[in-house]
C-alpha cells in the first residue's frame, strides 16, 4: 500500500537548515512488517529514512550515495531538513541502538543494525 502526502513550507535555507514551499511528497510503503519512508528533495532527489530518532524526527540519506544526511523534523504543517555530515548520523544511530538496547525491543534493534552496518 503506497500512500503519498504532500507537505508544503515557505522556503528558508540557513547554513544548518532547509524548509521548503515546493512539495515535498512523502511516501511510506508498508509491506508486511517493514516500512519504508521516503521524501522526495527538489534537489537531492530521493531520501530514504534510516531510522526513526524522537517524536517527530528521523534520519533521512540520499537513497542511492548515502553520503548526504538529513534530520528530517515534521510538524502539522511542515517538514523541517537539517543536513548534517556523516559523522554526525552515524552518531545517532549508534544512540539509537543504544536506546533501543536498554528497552529490550530486540526485533527493531536487528533491524537497525543492519541499516547501521550497510550504511555506515
Amino acid at each position: 500500500m503506497k500512500v503519498k502526502t504532500p507537505y508544503t513550507a515557505a522556503i528558508f535555507q540557513n547554513m544548518n537548515s532547509f524548509q521548503f514551499a515546493e512539495e515535498i511528497s512523502h511516501s511510506r510503503v508498508d509491506a508486511d512488517e517493514s516500512k519504508e519512508n521516503y521524501l522526495n528533495h527538489p534537489t537531492f532527489g530521493l531520501l530514504y529514512s534510516l531510522c526513526h530518532l524522537e517524536d517527530n524526527q528521523e534520519l533521512f540519506t540520499t537513497l542511492y550515495a548515502k553520503r548526504i544526511f538529513f534530520v528530517a523534523t515534521s510538524s502539522a504543517t511542515k517538514i523541517k531538513l537539517e543536513p548534517i555530515n556523516r559523522n554526525d548520523a552515524r552518531l545517532l544511530v549508534e544512540s539509537r541502538l543504544r536506546h533501543l538496547s536498554r528497552i529490550s525491543k530486540s526485533h527493531e534493534y536487528d533491524k537497525l543494525q543492519f541499516v547501521y552496518r550497510q550504511t555506515f
